[in-house]
C-alpha cells in the first residue's frame, strides 16, 4: 500500500469513526437546525452573487463537478444566481461546457446581475416551470449528447420534486448525479416551515423515496453525506449507476 492509498484508507477510517460518534452527529444536527433559524445559508456569496447554500454542500458539488467534468450542468431554481455562477466557474476551470438554469420567475434585477457577470459566457437561462413539457423539451434538446449533471433546487413540494426527478433523471449520464437540495426539510421541526407549501412528509426527501421505489438506475451516495455531516441534502446525492 503506497502513501496515497494509506491516506485514503485512513480518511475512510476516520469518516467511519465520525459517523458512529452519536454525540458528534447530534451536535452537527443541532447546529444545522439552529443555523436554519437564522438563515445561515444567506451569509455567503460566490464571486459576488448570493449562493444560498451551505459551505459543505458547495465543497461537495465542487468535488463532484471536478471528478465528472460534465459538458452540461442543469439547475432548476435560479434565485439570485450564485449557484449558476459557481457551476459556471467550475466549468470554466475545466475548460469546456455550459450551465443551464431554469426558473419560473427570473426577476429582472437578478437577470441583469447574472448577464453582466464574467461567468455568464458559460450560462444559458430558460424562464418557465421546470416541469412544463415545453420547457423540458427545450432542456432535453439542449442536453442531447452531453455528459450531464442535474441539480434540483426549485419548488420543494414532494409532487413537484417527484415530477422533476422523473423528467430530469432521464438526462443524467451514467456515473453522474442528480442532486436534490433541501431534503433536510424532512428532519426539521414542523413549525419551521410556516407559510411554505412544503413540510415534513411533503418535501424533496419524500419525492426521493417515491422515485427510488420505482427507479433502480440511481442510488444514494451515502459517502458524500457521511463526510459532510452538515448538509441540506441528506440522502439527496443520487448517483446514476446504470
Amino acid at each position: 500500500m503506497n502513501k496515497i492509498e494509506k491516506f485514503e484508507q485512513e480518511k475512510k477510517n476516520n469518516i467511519g469513526k465520525m459517523i458512529k460518534n452519536k454525540k458528534f452527529k447530534s451536535l452537527s444536527q443541532n447546529f444545522l437546525i439552529n443555523s436554519i433559524k437564522y438563515k445561515y445559508s444567506y451569509n455567503f456569496k460566490w464571486l459576488g452573487r448570493p449562493i444560498i447554500q451551505y459551505p459543505q454542500d458547495i465543497i461537495a458539488m465542487q468535488e463532484i463537478i471536478w471528478d465528472i467534468k460534465p459538458d452540461l450542468i442543469i439547475e432548476t431554481g435560479i434565485a439570485h444566481g450564485g449557484s449558476l455562477i459557481f457551476y459556471a466557474s467550475m466549468i470554466e476551470l475545466i475548460g469546456r461546457g455550459q450551465v443551464l438554469g431554469i426558473d419560473i420567475d427570473i426577476r429582472d434585477h437578478n437577470r441583469k446581475e447574472i448577464e453582466s457577470h464574467p461567468m455568464f459566457k458559460r450560462i444559458k437561462m430558460i424562464e418557465g416551470s421546470s416541469v412544463d413539457e415545453k420547457v423540458f423539451q427545450k432542456v432535453r434538446l439542449f442536453s442531447k449528447n452531453k455528459k450531464t449533471l442535474v441539480c434540483l433546487d426549485s419548488n420543494h413540494t414532494g409532487d413537484h420534486v417527484f415530477k422533476e426527478l422523473e423528467l430530469y433523471s432521464m438526462l443524467v449520464s451514467k456515473g453522474s448525479y442528480i442532486v436534490v437540495f433541501d431534503t433536510i426539510i424532512e428532519d426539521l421541526p414542523k413549525d419551521m416551515m410556516k407559510n411554505r407549501p412544503w413540510s415534513k412528509g411533503n418535501n424533496p426527501a419524500t419525492a426521493i423515496a417515491m422515485f427510488l421505489a420505482k427507479n433502480r438506475d440511481f442510488v444514494i451516495d451515502r459517502e458524500i453525506e457521511d463526510k459532510l455531516l452538515i448538509s441540506v441534502a441528506p440522502g439527496g446525492y443520487l448517483k446514476r449507476i446504470k
